[in-house]
């Protein structure tokens, strides 16, 4: 990088540094979700269990075995990585009202938060980052087979996120954009489905009612989707989520308290049977 890339990336990774590192500690403790293929014994149909001849000369009918899925237990090593999509705000009125709370500042700290966060937990996670705006419904910025690796990587992502809300077309596809990203994430088997939205709350101006983003974020039940908002003209934010499934999003204003917001999603999503 030039020596003033370097100081425009220094600008935003110095805000998120502390929070990087509490982001991985809470990676480190994410624990296996997917169902283990075993054999389920002592059933009355399926395969003749060897082990049970005997009791079935006694008379005993729980002889049979088949194959089932089990939840796995505490610490079992993941089998396959868990696929995260976030779906970033990079709409007109992330740009026009920055002057006003730093929304658009805001989403370009988060991103460079989980790019630096998630580097070299494939592994464990795989992420996408996709915007949404007036002009589409997914901008790809990062894909989960090619992430960033090195700073200047980074810096460009962010740069396109800056480049694109400033010079895109009015309106919104945050519905849409969440719609594509739920299905977009089941395409791949994994151990665990996220989607976490971002945006600045912005949907009465066009007429989107919480209902209608509610039910898009509650469409598929293998998916945990969540709305983060981090602007708001007044009070809306605060409102609409109140108007949306509980649990299902957060305000914040702070980029330090994305970590907690994050924990609390992969949280709910650990205690939440399928």
């Amino acid at each position: 990088m030039s020596e003033y890339d370097a100081e425009m990336y220094e600008s935003y990774s110095s805000r998120v540094r502390r929070q990087v590192q509490s982001l991985r500690v809470i990676l480190d403790s994410l624990q296996a979700r997917g169902k283990e293929r075993v054999w389920l014994r002592n059933q009355t149909s399926g395969e003749l269990d060897d082990g049970k001849l005997i009791e079935g000369l006694t008379g005993e009918r729980a002889i049979y075995k088949k194959r089932g899925e089990e939840d796995p237990e505490q610490g079992t090593p993941q089998r396959l990585p868990k696929r995260l999509r976030f779906v970033v705000d990079v709409s007109g009125s992330m740009y026009r009202f920055n002057s006003l709370d730093g929304r658009l500042r805001r989403m370009m700290e988060a991103a460079c938060l989980v790019m630096e966060a998630f580097h070299q937990y494939d592994n464990k996670i795989k992420y996408d980052i996709v915007g949404h705006s007036g002009d589409s419904p997914e901008i790809p910025f990062v894909s989960h087979d090619a992430p960033p690796k090195n700073n200047k990587e980074r810096l460009d992502v962010m740069k396109q996120m800056h480049a694109h809300a400033q010079y895109c077309w009015s309106g919104d596809h945050t519905l849409e954009g969440t719609d594509l990203a739920i299905t977009r994430i089941t395409a791949e088997e994994a151990d665990d489905y996220f989607v976490v939205v971002l945006s600045d709350a912005n949907l009465e101006r066009y007429g989107i009612p919480a209902e209608a983003f509610g039910k898009a974020l509650t469409s598929d039940p293998r998916v945990n989707a969540f709305a983060i908002f981090i602007g708001s003209l007044g009070n809306q934010a605060d409102r609409l989520v109140k108007k949306l499934p509980s649990g299902r999003a957060y305000v914040c204003m702070d980029t330090k308290h994305l970590p907690q917001v994050l924990q609390q999603i992969f949280t709910s999503a650990m205690l939440t049977s399928k």
